[in-house]
């Protein structure tokens, strides 16, 4: 396990990016930013990097004391458009009907700040994710759960949508809102010399 410099903070209200870093086996505590989340106009990749960056930074001033701070965002594209959560039942249903049948990238941009000198990384994981067809029906009553509501591209593959991902390519931790690997590299830049061990 990693021997981090200071206490560890996810700016995030994310109960799925909560879970996932519980399995990294490090202590953390959550702070909850409201970043602001407009940006100009940008390439996708470079649109998660500054959004997760935005959200460990604004997140400094609800600090106690010196910590690392990881912000993270994702997003979901296809066609070169980014599918954000849902405003209505009609917008899930309209997201769902253009990834049914068809491969999408997914995308987590990821920052680790330290709160203390400043020093932060920030990086992104692409997954790609396959849809199999889905009837009107089958959208319907995926909809009718409430699930994708809350959802970048009204889905959650770790759900009740899970029966209609026929495949995916990459990480599928980044799909769910958290690349683990990616950040336990991150992180790594943040550790004490000599100070990892085994889990």
């Amino acid at each position: 396990m990693l021997a981090l410099t200071l206490p560890l903070v996810l700016a995030s209200a994310s109960p799925r990016r909560r879970e996932l870093l519980h399995q990294l086996g490090l202590p953390f505590s959550c702070v909850v930013s409201g970043a602001d989340e407009h940006i100009p106009p940008c390439a996708p990749e470079e649109m998660v990097r500054r959004l997760a960056k935005a959200k460990a930074f604004a997140a400094l001033p609800l600090l106690k004391k010196p910590s690392l701070v990881i912000g993270a965002d994702t997003i979901v594209v296809q066609d070169g458009e980014i599918l954000g959560k849902p405003a209505d039942e009609a917008d899930a249903k309209a997201m769902l009907s253009r990834l049914q049948g068809r491969t999408h990238t997914v995308l987590t941009g990821v920052c680790v700040l330290n709160s203390e000198s400043g020093d932060y990384l920030v990086d992104y994981e692409r997954t790609e994710v396959t849809f199999a067809e889905m009837t009107g029906e089958d959208i319907d009553a995926y909809v009718a759960t409430g699930e994708p509501m809350d959802k970048a591209g009204a889905y959650g593959i770790q759900g009740r949508c899970a029966v209609h991902i026929s495949g995916i390519s990459g990480c599928y931790f980044n799909v769910v809102g958290l690349p683990l690997h990616k950040l336990s590299t991150m992180l790594k830049h943040f550790a004490k010399p000599g100070k990892e061990q085994s889990t």
